[in-house]
């Protein structure tokens, strides 16, 4: 008797495990009306993996309306809580996947308290977008560039309720250029068009606008910027760079004596006005930034690679001037003006060693020190020719 019961107890289980698998569009639209999309999800997943329910339009209208709710509410909970885990973030996808399939079987189909493709597909792009800059800062590049065409296409149905101001086509420009793709420039100007503000979006321009030859399109930019009164220093430097590239020296010094207090704050942009003031050779100026700069980053291989040249330049100009006085200088200036070169190629050395201990195989800095060995009379003088002919001979 004990055996029957138990024989009958797995065949009530086994019925009732086939019957809560057997797919049914009635059960996924009951879970999805009552507010269960996790339960409503699983539901039409059946239905759509099933021979029969797969081939019929209103199964992808449905997993379409299911995934799109399943995906907002994904994404309200993460705004309630950073700490939440979306479980499904490719549902806005998946939404879109099934809408468009929806229309290439049945364009005129309509259901009860449903929201056709037509209606959805234009309210995708906001989760679409968010999902794709996801997948962008994750460097996964390709996927990105699906997910936000996907998004442009919603986007571009019909006017958007709440516009992006540029900013989907900047995102999507920014991973075309990453994938090495030549219509990134094209998409950088859309997202202009279409009201970006975006620093960013200003820098790539007149970076590719360089690239492509055609700098002085980053006039117009100019004119645009001014416009919109952006405060970014990092456009005030980029605007320097590119009067530099017009070999506007006289632009050139008169904004670099007017740069914005706000880059003193940001060692990447002390790093920027040094290099200019080393491109016109004035490098006490530059020296003054980079000295700023280490107080940010002590450790920052350019910062110390460019101190060791400032030091190493405006020793030699000391030199010059040492070898240029003439008998009738007193020998008290003399000394002096020697010392300084010596005390300059000193700070020069000490940089140039500090970056060799980050790169000791650097033949350029190791070729500078060896000068400098050689100039001072130093006893590590032979010992870096040993190693840079041991490089060489690599």
């Amino acid at each position: 008797m004990r055996n029957k019961l138990v024989i009958l107890s797995l065949f009530i289980f086994s019925l009732c495990t086939t019957m809560a698998q057997k797919p049914s569009l009635n059960r996924a639209y009951n879970a999805f009306a009552n507010g269960d999309y996790f339960e409503a999800k699983e539901l039409i997943d059946l239905c759509v993996n099933d021979p029969k329910l797969s081939k019929k339009a209103l199964t992808y209208l449905y997993k379409g309306n299911i995934y799109l709710y399943l995906a907002n509410h994904e994404y309200e909970k993460k705004r309630e809580d950073e700490r939440y885990l979306i479980r499904f973030p490719d549902a806005p996808v998946q939404a879109y996947d099934a809408f468009i399939k929806t229309q290439s079987m049945d364009r005129q189909i309509d259901a009860y308290n449903i929201l056709t493709p037509d209606v959805a597909l234009p309210s995708l792009y906001g989760l679409l977008y968010v999902y794709g800059v996801d997948e962008l800062i994750s460097e996964r590049f390709q996927s990105a560039k699906n997910v936000l065409e996907k998004a442009i296409y919603c986007y571009e149905l019909k006017t958007p309720d709440l516009p992006l101001h540029g900013e989907l086509y900047f995102y999507y420009a920014y991973t075309l250029e990453n994938l090495k793709d030549a219509k990134a420039l094209s998409f950088y100007e859309k997202a202009l068009h279409d009201g970006s503000q975006n620093p960013n979006l200003f820098l790539r321009l007149m970076e590719l606008y360089k690239i492509e030859g055609t700098p002085e399109k980053s006039d117009q930019l100019f004119k645009k910027m001014k416009q919109i009164e952006t405060q970014d220093p990092a456009l005030y430097l980029a605007e320097i760079d590119y009067y530099f590239f017009k070999k506007d020296t006289v632009r050139v010094k008169k904004m670099l004596k007017e740069v914005p207090a706000s880059i003193y704050g940001n060692p990447d942009l002390l790093i920027n006005v040094a290099n200019f003031y080393i491109q016109l050779e004035e490098y006490d100026d530059a020296k003054s930034y980079l000295t700023r700069a280490l107080q940010y980053d002590k450790e920052n291989y350019i910062i110390l690679y460019n101190l060791g040249v400032c030091y190493y330049y405006l020793s030699e100009k000391k030199f010059k001037e040492y070898n240029e006085m003439d008998y009738s200088t007193e020998m008290e200036e003399i000394t002096k003006i020697k010392k300084e070169s010596k005390d300059l190629l000193a700070e020069a050395e000490f940089y140039f060693e500090k970056v060799i201990l980050k790169d000791p195989d650097d033949l350029n800095v190791l070729n500078i020190l060896r000068s400098i060995y050689g100039r001072n009379d130093s006893p590590k003088y032979d010992d870096i020719v040993k190693k840079i002919e041991s490089l060489e001979n690599k």
